[in-house]
């Protein structure tokens, strides 16, 4: 990981930055000064981790350029990638606000720049900031709910569903998804060979479109209709 000092040129892009993030777009123009002032700016290269598990929560970041994956490792010893987080996330606050230590990995997948929160800081600045309290409270709310929706998919899906909702969530509203079926796997906890195998019956089917640009999705509803079908089981 590398430093640097903040420097006046950057005062205001940090503080824009600052202002997209979820938890400090709550906090006063002022607050989101001083904070800008107070952090350290600190890059991270691809693969690289940016915190471990384990390790203590004494500072949170905002991502400012990049992106990163937080992500833990199974019994099997396979890494399960739980989100991909994009500028201008808040990451590692859960930590900060219990003083406790880190539930998981945070790892670069290309370079990334973050600004640097000491705990102390962000104390001190969400003391003062009742709305920013608030906006917290909210998001660790929804955080959990999604993460109960995740136990809840683990529970009732089988690897066919969750297969088929990643692919739309990756997907969007478009039809194009151009992770690797390695990706993918890590990201619904399978082998490679399991997904390879599921996806080449749903070509067979007509399901998916498989070429070297990635996978398309040639017929969402069939895909929609086979998770409530697990949910529903």
């Amino acid at each position: 990981m590398f430093h640097a000092m903040v420097h006046t040129s950057d005062l205001k892009s940090v503080e824009a930055a600052l202002a997209k993030a979820e938890l400090f777009a709550a906090i006063s123009a002022a607050g989101r000064t001083r904070l800008a002032k107070a952090g350290t700016p600190c890059a991270v290269e691809p693969r690289a981790l940016l915190f471990a598990k384990g390790d203590t929560g004494d500072a949170l970041y905002v991502l400012l350029e990049g992106e990163v994956e937080v992500r833990v490792t199974n019994e099997a010893g396979r890494d399960v990638r739980l989100a991909a987080l994009k500028p201008f996330a808040v990451i590692g606050e859960m930590a900060v606000i219990d003083g406790g230590a880190r539930s998981a990995d945070v790892c670069a997948i290309r370079r990334s720049r973050f600004l640097r929160i000491a705990r102390e800081t962000a104390l001190q600045t969400l003391e003062s900031e009742p709305k920013a309290l608030l906006k917290l409270i909210s998001e660790l709310s929804g955080r959990i709910r999604r993460a109960n929706a995740g136990i809840e998919d683990a529970q009732l899906l089988d690897l066919g569903g969750r297969l088929a909702q990643r692919l739309l969530e990756e997907a969007g509203d478009g039809a194009a998804i151009t992770l690797t079926q390695t990706e993918l796997a890590r990201r619904i906890g399978a082998s490679r060979e399991k997904v390879n195998r599921k996806l080449h019956e749903w070509e067979d089917e007509g399901w998916v479109s498989l070429g070297r640009s990635g996978i398309k999705l040639t017929k969402r509803a069939e895909l929609v209709a086979l998770i409530a079908r697990d949910r529903a089981d």
